[in-house]
């Protein structure tokens, strides 16, 4: 991990404090590449113009414009049950960061189309949680398997057992994780989002 950390240089994470957007950022990209995802994004943002993405502007488009975008029946169902989840009171976004990593994660699984992953990529990139390891991160278990020379990926247990030496900065060491591409190909990405 040092050898990383001196190749990546340093942590230069910006936290999103737009925390609807960030949200609806995740949803969208679940499974699709980064380009499609942000071609989606753009043109949300453009069908909502002179409004911004807003969960207000989101309960007042139609599913009709709302999928004109690109968005799949079940990513607007998503994106719908977030917007109502605000509006009605039910996920407090601006409160949320008073809540202990657990409890927040509690609260946003609640929202369909938000699993605990996405959840954790909130508390790292919205809240700025310094402890939160996604072990379910793909890009995480091949970087461990990397760097600690194993010979497939790792399990929940193992990645577990090798994220124990990192805290309190398990964020810190996966955003270093999700860095070994770039560093393997030497890049020079801005890396302030990552991996959302």
């Amino acid at each position: 991990m040092c050898d990383l950390i001196d190749k990546a240089g340093p942590f230069t994470l910006k936290l999103d404090r737009n925390r609807f957007g960030l949200l609806v950022r995740s949803i969208i990209s679940q499974q699709i590449s980064t380009k499609a995802a942000r071609a989606i994004r753009l043109r949300l943002d453009q069908l909502l113009l002179p409004n911004k993405l807003s969960p207000e502007a989101i309960a007042g488009a139609t599913d009709e414009q709302l999928k004109s975008v690109g968005l799949s029946f079940q990513k607007l169902s998503y994106l719908r049950d977030l917007s109502a989840h605000i509006l009605d009171d039910r996920l407090r976004l601006h409160q949320i960061g008073r809540l202990s990593d657990e409890d927040a994660i509690e609260q946003l699984i609640q929202v369909r189309g938000i699993g605990r992953w996405t959840a954790q990529m909130f508390l790292i990139f919205s809240l700025g949680r310094l402890d939160v390891f996604p072990h379910d991160d793909l890009i995480v278990r091949s970087s461990i398997r990397e760097l600690y020379g194993l010979s497939e990926l790792p399990n929940k247990q193992t990645s577990h057992e090798i994220a124990t030496a990192w805290a309190p900065y398990r964020s810190i060491a996966s955003w270093y994780c999700w860095r070994l591409i770039d560093v393997k190909n030497d890049q020079k990405l801005d890396a302030s989002k990552y991996p959302v």
